[in-house]
């Protein structure tokens, strides 16, 4: 698929995460099956702008949101990191406060340590 379908498909993913619903909450929300919004998350399904409007009306965001960035975005290492990212975001989301901000200060030390090289 074009990496603009895999870029507006990480974004999708993005904004359903931080909205706390399942794939299968949005498949039901836009009257699709999960697989088909799998699909799109991974940029191997190519939408319709009709599909795109009705995710984007229940993630309750504008066409900016999904393309903002996309020129700073065009290269597949990006994709590589923004789905890294995200996975991370996954990881620390039913986290409490106190972990997160140990885990904050350990990929801090991580980091100065990287950039003492």
């Amino acid at each position: 698929m074009s990496k603009l379908s895999e870029y507006v498909g990480s974004k999708i993913r993005v904004f359903r995460k931080r909205r706390g619903l399942t794939q299968a909450q949005l498949s039901e929300m836009v009257q699709q099956p999960q697989s088909y919004i799998s699909d799109i998350e991974r940029g191997e399904k190519n939408i319709s702008l009709d599909t795109l409007e009705r995710i984007m009306d229940a993630l309750k965001i504008v066409p900016g949101d999904l393309f903002k960035s996309y020129e700073e975005i065009r290269s597949d290492e990006q994709i590589k990191k923004d789905r890294q990212v995200d996975c991370l975001i996954q990881l620390l989301q039913n986290r409490k406060s106190s972990e997160i901000a140990t885990i904050t200060r350990l990929i801090e030390d991580v980091l100065k340590a990287y950039d003492a090289k």
